[in-house]
């Protein structure tokens, strides 16, 4: 590797000069080997001479380089730097680059559900957290240079409040702005201008590293990429606007030849690296193979870094994806194809806009690879058929008749649309303002400073109309009512304030430190969680519908949970004779599973009429991992039930939600065992089906982690401190905790699998086919054993009850053995509980392993 930023820095501060500093940069340009584009050396001097700087060019035009430059100039002048972006993967990419460039003590970051060094010169941090930061700090934020990523985000309905927050509120601050799609950026000019009294330089450029090329194919799909693999376009990203068409293409492409005998022995090796665990993962390995990959937001993360990592080595042809490709993936391509030129918005099916296109086309070419890019657009279906028609009667001599081209509503599209995109400049950014509890709350809480004259002041610069700035005031004035009517606002007495008559105001809101005030209904998860009694049976069950009821809804699988309702409900009314026309009626009324829904609803009424502000905000009560953690289903279990093989990757989301909530949000003093049975059901089964998303989260989030887990385990094992040198986290066992419940895990999955006579299910999670005298474990003898159970027993438990921690048993084994012997009593409805499966647990085989490495030593009655 060669130089690093870090080590150019010029270490004394007070005598560093912009000239110094261009020569330096420049030096680590020539380093790399790289040639400055004109747009780029302009924005370069005008981040040296301290101006705001907005960056507008091309998709690969270096913009990131840009950025780096102002954070290097940032850290050798001892500034405060902030790198904001988008998407939370995309921080956590950045972060690591960053990290590489000027050194792990330089660079924090803070997403939300990841804090790391956070109080260092350089901070990484989502939009989100630097809105927060802002609103409750604003002149006083530690924040003396601002890079804003992807600043197009600024107009997005629903998060284009937190890009514009800093832009209102962080008048030391020097900003640069970076986007391919701006649209027009005076507005922005004057803006900060007027802000920071700086002056503010807009850098465009049109120039690509990579050229493109424009075509419009009226074939079918196939025959297109088919085509533009025989004149070596590849690799091709295909996209789609719909996860089901992109998985529909990447099957249709298996009879394409696509790789050669070496690169496929490539892919298999790097398929080696990746367990392909889940009921998705054997259909992603076929297409890999073949050199295919599928690419959205459904799939299991590792499946999608996996596609990524292929993706750069130059070994899948062709990829199969929704429009994330515009949000900035990391997936380099010389061919784009777009299979249709409009999408569904959230709310209605619309053409893209220039944005988007412009956004997503602008991902072709390779910089480095590619003379050119190719951009293809497919026509409608309609008009591809209609030409596959009028072909075939030409060659038959005879006339086509006419049909109308789409159905009446449907949302179509020309050459001339196609045409009018490539020429369009991106629109103008629209303001997303709106005022929000969180926002009260951060703003009413500076320390030294007039909290409503400050939010005031807010709202009179946002980019709204005069109208909706009286609408944001109203909205405002209501919120502060209902906080200080709740108490949640107190107005300080006159005696308590100091000189200055500050603080006028109190907020009594005390909050976990990583608890989120964005997030309204965690307030009524906090409420509510009082009014619940803990002694209760249902407690944990209670708490877990009231965490779900918070969540957004993840539609798809609710869906197929509405399905198997209707149908089985269906069934009933037809054996019942209900005649037609009801059964329809009660099907309509019918509903995916609510547990505690009166009560829910209820509450949140009441929590509503308390705080009007949360008209806008929806509680969503469901039951998904809930109908998890009572039937003790497995992941792969409920995705086959409910054949959501393409969305695994959202399943797995929402457990990891569900996890988060536990976890952060709900208080200590509120969890029970139970509780904490279930946090550690769904970090281990979240762990089991991909570790990335749980072991990335808890080590961010704890710099300490490594160190923290082996002290846990020499406490537990009673062996010293070992911290492994090669392999993060220090294996499979290194934090007792969470390798114990994926010990459980084990046997309750075997257990399962036992009583409901699934044998053969059963043998395949027994590693290690005997039993402690050297007896094999069989169909037949499992058999035997639940026969002989049987006899004095109704059944097995497997309820939560059946599954409380109280009832495993870890006795590690005396001296230099590492192993642990596992007892596992068998609850029954009757309270026996006289029978034990009794296990011995190989430690460092399981290291080795990446999993448990248990034995069955045996299944009976206690001795």
């Amino acid at each position: 590797m060669g130089l690093t930023l870090y080590d150019l820095l010029v270490r004394d501060p007070d005598n560093v000069s912009s000239e110094s500093l261009l020569d330096r940069f420049l030096e680590y340009v020539a380093d790399r080997g790289m040639t400055l584009y004109p747009a780029q050396e302009e924005a370069l001097l005008a981040v040296l001479e301290g101006h705001n700087v907005i960056l507008q060019t091309p998709t690969g035009s270096g913009k990131s380089l840009v950025a780096m430059a102002m954070l290097f100039v940032a850290l050798a002048r001892g500034r405060r730097a902030v790198y904001t972006c988008p998407i939370k993967a995309l921080v956590n990419e950045k972060w690591r680059d960053l990290c590489r460039e000027f050194g792990p003590d330089n660079v924090g970051l803070s997403t939300g559900d990841a804090s790391v060094n956070r109080q260092a010169p350089i901070l990484c941090c989502t939009a989100e957290i630097l809105a927060n930061i802002a609103l409750r700090r604003g002149a006083q934020a530690p924040v003396d240079d601002l890079v804003m990523d992807e600043f197009h985000w600024y107009a997005d309905r629903d998060r284009g409040v937190a890009w514009q927050v800093p832009l209102l509120t962080l008048p030391q601050t020097r900003f640069l702005l970076m986007s391919a799609t701006l649209g027009d950026t005076r507005f922005f000019e004057e803006e900060l201008t007027r802000l920071t009294g700086r002056p503010t330089v807009t850098v465009n450029g049109s120039e690509r590293p990579v050229p493109l090329e424009y075509e419009w194919s009226e074939r079918p799909l196939a025959q297109t990429v088919e085509r533009l693999l025989a004149e070596d376009r590849a690799p091709i990203y295909v996209v789609h606007f719909t996860q089901a068409e992109a998985a529909e293409s990447a099957q249709d492409f298996m009879s394409l030849p696509l790789c050669t005998r070496a690169e496929k022995e490539q892919i298999a090796a790097e398929l080696e690296t990746v367990r392909f665990n889940s009921p998705y993962g054997p259909e992603i390995r076929k297409w890999l193979r073949q050199g295919i990959g599928l690419h959205h937001a459904g799939l299991l993360p590792k499946y999608r870094v996996l596609v990524e990592r292929l993706a750069q080595r130059g070994l899948l042809k062709i990829i199969c994806g929704t429009d994330t490709l515009g949000v900035g993936v990391n997936i380099p391509i010389r061919t784009v194809v777009f299979t249709r030129l409009c999408k569904y918005d959230g709310e209605k099916v619309k053409l893209l806009s220039a944005r988007d296109f412009h956004q997503i086309a602008g991902r072709a070419g390779r910089k480095g690879f590619d003379e050119k890019g190719w951009v293809v657009v497919q026509a409608p279906e309609e008009v591809i058929e209609r030409k596959k028609l009028e072909e075939k009667a030409a060659r038959e001599g005879r006339k086509v008749t006419r049909r109308k081209s789409s159905e009446p509503g449907r949302i179509s599209w020309d050459r001339k649309t196609f045409e009018r995109l490539i020429t369009a400049a991106p629109e103008r950014l629209t303001s997303r303002f709106q005022v929000s509890p969180g926002m009260l709350l951060h703003v009413l809480s500076r320390p030294d400073e007039d909290g409503c004259r400050a939010l005031q002041q807010i709202i009179r610069r946002c980019h709204d109309s005069p109208r909706q700035k009286k609408e944001h005031f109203k909205r405002a004035w209501q919120l502060f009512r209902s906080m200080v009517n709740r108490n949640v606002i107190e107005i300080v007495p006159r005696e308590q304030r100091d000189a200055r008559g500050l603080p006028k105001l109190r907020v009594n809101v005390e909050l976990q430190e990583d608890f989120s005030l964005d997030q309204t209904l965690s307030l009524y998860l906090l409420e509510t969680l009082l009014i619940l009694d803990p002694q209760s049976p249902q407690y944990a069950l209670d708490v877990l519908s009231l965490v779900e009821a918070i969540l957004e809804d993840p539609e798809p699988i609710l869906w197929r949970q509405l399905e198997r309702v209707r149908a089985e409900a269906l069934a009933a009314m037809k054996a019942e004779g209900v005649p037609y026309e009801e059964r329809m009626e009660r099907l309509e009324e019918l509903e995916y599973p609510k547990p505690n829904r009166d009560f829910i609803y209820g509450t949140f009424n009441a929590f509503a009429e308390r705080h009007p502000w949360v008209g806008q905000e929806n509680i969503r009560p469901k039951s998904i991992a809930r109908e998890m953690y009572e039937g003790f289903r497995s992941f792969d279990d409920y995705v086959r039930d409910y054949q959501l093989q393409r969305v695994e990757g959202l399943l797995l989301r929402h457990l990891h939600s569900v996890y988060k909530v536990l976890k952060q949000t709900v208080p200590e003093p509120a969890k029970t065992d139970a509780i904490r049975e279930m946090e550690l059901y769904f970090g281990t089964m979240i762990r089991t089906v991909d570790s990335s998303l749980l072991e990335e989260w808890e080590q961010m989030r704890d710099p300490e982690y490594e160190r923290r887990v082996a002290e846990e385990r020499a406490r537990i094992t009673g062996q010293p401190v070992s911290l492994p040198a090669e392999q993060p986290g220090g294996g499979v066992t290194a934090d007792p905790t969470t390798f114990t419940g994926l010990v459980r895990n084990r046997i309750f999955t075997f257990l399962r699998a036992w009583s409901t006579r699934q044998f053969e299910a059963a043998l395949a999670e027994l590693r290690a086919p005997e039993d402690a005298e050297g007896v094999p474990w069989t169909v037949a003898r499992l058999e035997s054993a639940l026969e002989t159970y049987l006899r004095d027993h109704v059944r097995l438990s497997m309820d939560p009850e059946a599954r409380n921690r109280r009832h495993t048993h870890v006795l590690p084994h005396a001296g230099k053995d590492a192993k642990w012997t596992v007892q596992q009593m068998l609850v029954d409805p009757e309270g026996h509980n006289d029978w034990v499966a009794e296990w011995e647990v190989d430690l460092a085989a399981s290291d080795a392993a990446g999993e448990p490495v248990m034995r069955l030593l045996r299944l009976g009655p206690l001795v």
